[in-house]
């Protein structure tokens, strides 16, 4: 089992009589893709704030690589990368600059060297020497992000990295994450693109009103609404009719010779409908299994959250 990057206990904090973190609780493996997912006011934004040493909480501890956020600052500060949702790069400054810049208020060693892998890294030698200024959005990110590499963070967060970028543009970010995961590095990451966090996050926390809706992988977190089901597909009429006969709480669609049997698309149920249909001597022409996706997930949890909390 990986060990720790960011463990997280009690996480409270307010602003006034406003609840922005109830409480909360949640471990980052060390070599992960993290993903916090929520609403706007959610709390993301102050969770990543404090995480960083932006913000100091109310209540509960936080340990960046085993430093406390709250007693060892400087400390924290020497392992984190953070990038923003919009590229803070300067843009009278060259690409080549920029970067230039970061390696000098680190006091990198070898900082001409550094940039040069960098530049070469993000496929950005070409226009290394324009100004920042004539960057695509794309190109910007990319800029962005190899600033933040430098020094080498163990952690990086990423707050919305792909926001306004081309499909083309955001999965080159999302092979540049893969690439950095597969090194060791650390990603915390903040997306409004569900399908991002389904690509890339190894381990997902849903955030609404304060508090953790749900945990889990995206795979577990889509087994937690109902909706999922198995559909089987017959060509044989009397297979379809048999099946139809056999199996309880099925959908049937007598045009389509189709039967819908709901599941949570488990391995262990998928089992048991296999082994049934062998047993049986029905054999199906198609299997296909349908489960919510994240979207769906983010709709269910968020709500009842919400409902829960006008409750109390």
């Amino acid at each position: 089992m990986k060990s720790s990057a960011i463990a997280v206990s009690g996480l409270r904090k307010a602003y006034g009589d406003k609840v922005v973190l109830d409480g909360i609780d949640f471990e980052v493996a060390a070599g992960s893709v993290f993903s916090m997912l929520g609403p706007n006011g959610a709390g993301k934004t102050t969770t990543v704030n404090v995480l960083t040493t932006l913000l100091k909480a109310d209540a509960g501890t936080v340990r960046v690589m085993g430093h406390d956020v709250a007693t060892a600052t400087k400390e924290v500060r020497s392992v984190i990368g953070v990038t923003g949702q919009f590229a803070a790069v300067d843009e009278l400054l060259s690409g080549r600059e920029n970067l230039q810049l970061m390696a000098d208020l680190k006091r990198v060693r070898s900082g001409d060297q550094v940039v040069t892998r960098l530049l070469e890294r993000f496929d950005l030698v070409e226009s290394a020497a324009k100004l920042a200024s004539t960057y695509s959005g794309g190109m910007r990110r990319k800029l962005d992000l190899a600033m933040t590499l430098v020094g080498n963070p163990q952690i990086i967060f990423l707050d919305e990295p792909t926001t306004g970028l081309d499909p083309r543009s955001r999965r080159t970010m999302w092979e540049i994450v893969r690439e950095l995961v597969a090194e060791g590095t650390t990603i915390f990451l903040t997306t409004q693109y569900l399908d991002e966090a389904d690509e890339l996050a190894d381990r997902i926390v849903v955030l609404s009103d304060g508090r953790i809706a749900a945990e889990g992988s995206a795979d577990e977190l889509k087994r937690l609404i109902p909706g999922g089901h198995v559909r089987l597909r017959f060509t044989d009429p009397a297979a379809y009719r048999a099946a139809a006969t056999a199996l309880r709480e099925v959908t049937t669609d007598d045009e389509t010779l189709s039967l819908q049997i709901p599941s949570d698309g488990s391995q262990r149920e998928l089992r048991v409908i296999l082994d049934w249909l062998d047993s049986a001597g029905i054999e199906a022409d198609e299997l296909t299994l349908h489960t919510p996706d994240l979207d769906d997930v983010f709709l269910a949890l968020t709500e009842r959250t919400s409902k829960e909390a006008i409750a109390q």
